[in-house]
């Protein structure tokens, strides 16, 4: 008797590879039609039902045909259903010969849909109740009563196909629900690929290389595994957020009409969960990955219309939320809000507001003033009765001799106070940092009137004065300390952002996924990561500032 085994990490390796050798031969010449092999054989592992809506003369036939060949010796059922359909010719024609002798209502199903383990079913809902009923019995339970017998049915795979879906009042909902996997299957699009379609000769069946079609041993067994796999908390909260992001966009009114499209049934929900940990297991792992949650774009929705919306949530959670996203960027963004209060804080306390006389009657001019009595003086070489002006702010120097950040300037305190006095702006004279070699620097008043001086990028830098407003030891500490809550901030966002970035390569390369989805989700992490640096240099250099502000204003 089978039983559930633990598999070496070799053994799941060899899985997921000989799984990707089998979509790989299953999509040979079937063009544009990957992702949906991947998704009805997903389905198939997992023992679930595909609906396919599209267009007639699009290959959905042939998906169904193509499948068979994924099982070792199976059988085979298709049938394309009408109005005139009947019971006889899907599940098998009345024995008469039974009838006769024994008075029983038996069927004989050798080669109809209850000995099939591969069955399609084109245009489902034209099938008159009496064999839609059946099969809802058969889909359900995986059982068909034959007389007085109830037969197991060994159906692995239903494909159903239509290009249509069912009438609202048709009764056929719960049918239709049981259809975990809808896929809607486009025309050709690409030009080359046309081309070949048109030119080249698409077999309806294709032969696997040996050792890849699954045997009845290994599908039974696999199905044992299936069960062991649990549901990670982690992963049922990202599961219970999706949820509530479909059913915010629905009751958001952007669905207008379609409210009941984005419905889904605890019945499907559930059964995703069984699809989700089948991915998992296919792609060689023992635990459901955030990747595995984007499989449900193709499980949750009910009409084109919901379809799109179901796409667009699942995009905006697989860039946002899928890998913790959302939290680091709420990290960085504390961060910069905790940086940003900081300078706000150091240039409150230690800019230079102007005194900005507006004109009267006599004075006919404005004129803008500071006093400079308390500050303390400077020499540099030759050069006396210098300020020392410190810089507030990170910068790209103010002198395109220096390179990086300035960290204070000498200047004549009367040449500032006259030019400035007349302009609210001038350009003086004036050392950098150590260098004592004199340039032109620009000052300017900004909308508070503060001063500012201009670096080499023309940024507005704030400045405060030595011998005035120099921080206090408590001042400092505060700082320093409001820098480290940063700091500490953008370190736990370096932290979450390397486990998100480990499970994301953890579920690479995806079997299932539709190709483009993790490319979305790596440039959304590759841009966290860039955001992340860039905002954690920032934040070091104010920290480095705030340490040494005080001996800058010695």
């Amino acid at each position: 008797m089978l039983g559930t085994r633990k598999q070496t990490s070799a053994q799941k390796a060899l899985l997921a590879e000989r799984i990707q050798k089998l979509i790989r031969a299953l999509s040979d010449g079937v063009y544009e039609r990957e992702d949906t092999m991947k998704l009805c054989l997903l389905a198939a592992l997992s023992g679930e039902s595909v609906f396919l809506l599209g267009p007639p003369g699009i290959a959905k036939s042939l998906i169904a045909k193509r499948l068979i060949k994924a099982f070792d010796n199976s059988s085979y059922f298709e049938y394309l259903m009408t109005r005139f359909s009947t019971p006889e010719e899907v599940f098998g024609p009345l024995s008469i010969q039974e009838l006769k002798d024994n008075g029983k209502y038996v069927r004989l199903i050798d080669g109809y849909l209850p000995t099939a383990q591969v069955v399609f079913l084109d245009e489902i809902w034209k099938a008159g109740p009496a064999i839609l009923n059946t099969l809802l019995t058969v889909v359900n339970e995986k059982t068909f009563k034959n007389g007085s017998e109830v037969l197991p049915v060994p159906m692995r795979l239903l494909v159903s196909a239509s290009n249509e879906l069912p009438d609202e009042d048709s009764g056929l909902d719960a049918l239709y629900d049981r259809m975990l996997v809808r896929v809607f299957v486009n025309r050709i699009q690409n030009k080359n690929n046309f081309k070949s379609m048109l030119t080249m000769e698409t077999p309806q069946e294709t032969e696997l290389p040996a050792g890849l079609a699954i045997t009845d041993e290994e599908y039974v067994q696999w199905q044992q595994d299936l069960d062991t796999l649990e549901l990670p908390e982690a992963i049922f909260e990202k599961l219970y957020q999706l949820k509530s992001m479909l059913e915010e966009r629905a009751e958001s009114g952007d669905m207008e009409g379609y409210e009941a499209d984005l419905y889904v049934s605890d019945r499907r929900w559930k059964k995703a969960v069984k699809l989700l940990k089948a991915s998992a297991f296919f792609n060689g792992r023992d635990a459901i990955n955030p990747m595995d949650l984007l499989l449900l774009q193709d499980c949750l929705w009910n009409s084109p219309e919901s379809r799109q919306m179901v796409r667009s949530v699942i995009r905006q959670f697989a860039t946002e939320h899928a890998f913790e996203q959302s939290k680091v960027r709420s990290l960085v963004l504390d961060a910069k809000l905790e940086l940003e209060e900081l300078e706000k804080e150091i240039t409150t306390s230690l800019g230079m507001t102007y005194n900005h006389e507006t004109p009267t009657g006599i004075m006919r001019k404005e004129s803008f003033s500071y006093d400079f009595s308390g500050a303390k003086r400077y020499s540099v070489g030759s050069a006396h009765n210098l300020i020392k002006l410190v810089m507030l702010q990170g910068n790209m120097s103010v002198s395109e001799g220096e390179k990086g950040d300035s960290r204070w300037v000498y200047v004549n305190a009367d040449d500032l106070d006259k030019k400035m006095k007349e302009e609210g702006s001038c350009e003086v004279y004036g050392y950098v940092n150590m260098n004592p070699s004199l340039c032109m620097l620009r000052f300017e008043l900004n909308a508070s009137e503060q001063l500012v001086i201009k670096d080499i990028a023309n940024r507005s830098i704030l400045v405060g004065l030595c011998g005035k407003q120099g921080p206090t030891i408590e001042q400092q500490n505060r700082w320093q300390e409001s820098g480290q809550m940063a700091l500490d901030k953008l370190n736990e966002a370096q932290h979450a952002l390397r486990l998100s970035r480990s499970s994301f390569q953890g579920a690479l390369p995806h079997l299932f996924v539709e190709e483009d989805l993790p490319h979305i989700m790596e440039s959304s992490l590759q841009e966290l990561a860039s955001t992340v640096e860039s905002t954690k240099k920032s934040i070091e250099k104010v920290a480095q500032r705030v340490t040494k502000i005080g001996e800058f204003f010695l």
